[in-house]
């Protein structure tokens, strides 16, 4: 669903920035792990453990969520899952927390670590499947084809690949008839007015491309503190941030009275998009929603002609 509000909710803060931060962490205990390659096969286990707010998506989404016994930190939607057991986050496992589960299976996103745990799980014998990460319309489609084929469930994979693809088409088609060039400054962090902003790479830049959506700035990989000058430079038509619950009033004012946000044609004409972070970067099953979402925004904000 389409947030307009802000957040201050360290908890939270916290989690999605870990998932923005996804395309910049090296790959730990990393898989190469595709649909034409061999994928370990857990078809039999019925305790698992989901590692990745997309992952667990995806599992929900399948019908086979009576199959999990735990999940990780960022495993936040369907609401359902948050009553399972939190084994921490993602990249900050611990061996005795996963085991502790009683699991006899992990389903992780590509980059699950650190490291010295999947070593550890993997040489207690636990069978892990590693879901590959892509941020595009075709990472998603092969995110559910490696977990169905790895849970057995190939069939209702096949269904729920064909029934995104053509939701992921329609919301691109959408968003590319949106009149107009517009950009777009993706900003994770205002910490110490600092601006914190997405480059080419990351989920932030993949879901902008897949919305028909220049990203502001460019030249560089991940997310990069950006001097007011680059800020003034970038002249975004649109800021987009992710948001949550808590007190958000504050940090859009934030945002307006920034010295260079403010003066921005996006920090002028309050041109800013605030959408839930595992929402709008977790490229699951909602992404086609959230694109869509997000281009009728933008169309919203900026209107029917160019932008300016």
């Amino acid at each position: 669903m389409m947030k307009t509000a802000f957040t201050h909710a360290a908890s939270t803060a916290v989690l999605v920035l870990g998932l923005a931060f996804a395309a910049e962490a090296p790959a730990l205990a990393q898989s190469s792990a595709a649909p034409a390659q061999t994928v370990a096969d857990v078809s039999q286990a019925h305790k698992v453990v989901a590692i990745g707010g997309s992952v667990t998506e995806i599992i929900y989404a399948l019908g086979l969520e009576d199959r999990l016994v735990a999940r990780d930190s960022t495993s936040l939607y369907p609401q359902q899952a948050l009553a399972l057991p939190d084994v921490g986050y993602i990249r900050a496992l611990s061996p005795e927390g996963v085991l502790s589960t009683g699991m006899d299976a992990i389903v992780a996103l590509e980059g699950s670590g650190p490291p010295e745990t999947m070593t550890v799980l993997a040489e207690a014998g636990v069978p892990i499947v590693l879901v590959p990460e892509a941020y595009s319309a075709q990472g998603i489609l092969d995110k559910i084809e490696v977990v169905g084929q790895a849970m057995g469930a190939q069939d209702k994979a096949d269904v729920l690949i064909e029934q995104l693809k053509q939701e992921l088409a329609a919301a691109e088609a959408e968003a590319a008839a949106r009149p107009g060039d517009t950009k777009v400054l993706f900003v994770l962090s205002l910490q110490g007015g600092n601006v914190l902003a997405s480059g080419e790479g990351t989920a932030a830049d993949g879901v902008l491309k897949m919305a028909h959506l220049t990203n502001a700035v460019s030249g560089f990989s991940g997310y990069k503190p950006l001097s007011n000058e680059a800020v003034t430079e970038a002249a975004p038509d649109v800021i987009l941030m992710m948001s949550g619950a808590g007190d958000h009033s504050a940090r859009k004012d934030t945002v307006l009275t920034h010295p260079a946000l403010g003066a921005t044609p996006a920090g002028k004409n309050e041109r800013i998009i605030a959408m839930n972070g595992l929402y709008l970067l977790g490229f699951g099953p909602r992404t086609a929603s959230a694109v869509t979402e997000l281009s009728a925004e933008v169309s919203k904000l900026v209107g029917a002609g160019s932008a300016k």
